[in-house]
């Protein structure tokens, strides 16, 4: 509607086609849906391509930010596991000191 393609929407509506089947359609299924016009064809498919290309944007922002946070992680654990090793090595170092007194 926001296209002004109004017309199509009862077709789309009764083809059950959804965001997600939108995305799927190209030229020759959008003129089986009823769309005669290649200017309003050309419209859909040019809006079509700008979603994908957002959405492939945004899957790769979540990839990044995913990969980050995992990163984290790996740098936290380590940091835990370093710590450990120096209060182990410690309480070893204290208790071979009052064994030897």
């Amino acid at each position: 509607m926001s296209l002004n393609l109004e017309q199509y929407v009862s077709e789309f509506t009764a083809q059950n086609i959804n965001g997600e089947h939108l995305l799927q359609l190209d030229g020759s299924k959008l003129k089986a849906l009823g769309m005669t016009s290649s200017q309003d064809r050309a419209i859909i498919k040019k809006k079509l391509k700008e979603m994908k290309a957002s959405l492939e944007k945004a899957r790769k922002a979540q990839e990044k930010m995913e990969k980050q946070r995992e990163k984290l992680r790996k740098k936290e654990q380590e940091q835990l596991q370093r710590r450990s090793r120096k209060t182990d090595k410690c309480s070893s170092g204290a208790t071979e000191g009052t064994n030897e007194q």
